[in-house]
């Protein structure tokens, strides 16, 4: 099987397109058509359906990217021992999480372990975020929940509490608790369903026998919070991302303990990555969630 053409199927597969794909690859994009068309034609095979600039993945296009993936992940991680047989000098680690405040700090820990090492974090739900890893698109998240699957391996982080946001203005504001009780009638703005921190306050609720009122959903923690501001609802963050903002108030909950439970997390088979490994030692080591 010709490398260069898989080479250049991925290319295309991750890029979207044979323009991105050859800037990627270095190549004119007419050479990058070429290698994708020799590989169909000599699997007969059609493995992007094209229209006009934009090619979508046919089923086994599809299928295929699912196993180049974890091809070239591979070859990344073969790369990376063979250039630092002595230790992690140089390669690529590549970081998901559900939120920018807890990974930073592991971020740092590992930077100032490893500054040979070139980080790059993205940012979504903790839906978004496993699925990443199971594409092999990151090598490890930190995600506030562990989903008991077990292709992945989970260690415990920290724990975050969860606390209800209202505006400066509500007749609450200035309320040193309230009673999840309370909140039957009141108009809430949740995070999308993949949010972690929705799940755990929903979890509660039900718990409690609540039904909510979802008057918004919004996903995005900023948007979550200027939605507040403006009187649209109430809502619940994690005590630690609220920051700082004056139209905004946090209140904690007098009659339940509602907490995510913060996770670094990737694939077990993945776990003898050098890169990995060095990041899940941060926790044995102590990290700045645990005061080590």
């Amino acid at each position: 099987m010709n490398h260069a053409q898989l080479r250049a199927f991925h290319a295309v597969a991750e890029a979207g397109g044979f323009t991105a794909a050859a800037n990627r690859l270095g190549l004119t994009q007419p050479a990058v058509t070429l290698q994708v068309r020799a590989l169909e034609e000599t699997f007969r095979v059609e493995l992007f359906h094209r229209r006009g600039r934009q090619v979508l993945l046919t089923d086994i296009g599809t299928a295929l990217f699912g196993l180049t993936r974890r091809l070239f992940a591979t070859e990344e991680e073969a790369r990376e021992l063979l250039e630092d047989a002595g230790g992690l000098a140089r390669g690529r680690l590549r970081v998901a999480a559900d939120g920018p405040y807890f990974v930073i700090g592991l971020i740092a820990s590992f930077r100032a372990r490893h500054p040979g090492i070139e980080i790059s974090v993205a940012i979504g739900n903790s839906r978004q975020a496993r699925q990443s890893l199971l594409d092999y698109a990151a090598d490890v998240a930190v995600l506030a929940t562990a989903s008991g699957d077990a292709r992945f391996l989970e260690l415990p982080y920290g724990r975050k509490e969860v606390v209800l946001v209202v505006p400066a203005g509500h007749p609450w504001a200035r309320r040193k608790s309230v009673r999840l009780g309370e909140l039957a009638g009141q108009k809430l703005i949740l995070r999308e369903p993949g949010s972690s921190t929705r799940r755990a306050f929903e979890e509660a609720l039900t718990a409690a026998g609540i039904a909510p009122e979802i008057a918004l959903e919004i996903g995005s923690r900023e948007a979550v919070r200027e939605a507040v501001a403006a009187g649209l609802g109430l809502s619940v963050v994690l005590r630690e991302e609220f920051g700082r903002d004056d139209r905004v108030r946090p209140i904690p909950f007098a009659d339940a303990e509602i907490f995510t439970e913060e996770h670094v997390v990737c694939l077990k088979e993945r776990q003898g990555n050098r890169a990995i490994a060095a990041f899940l030692a941060l926790l044995e080591h102590g990290s700045p969630e645990r005061g080590g």
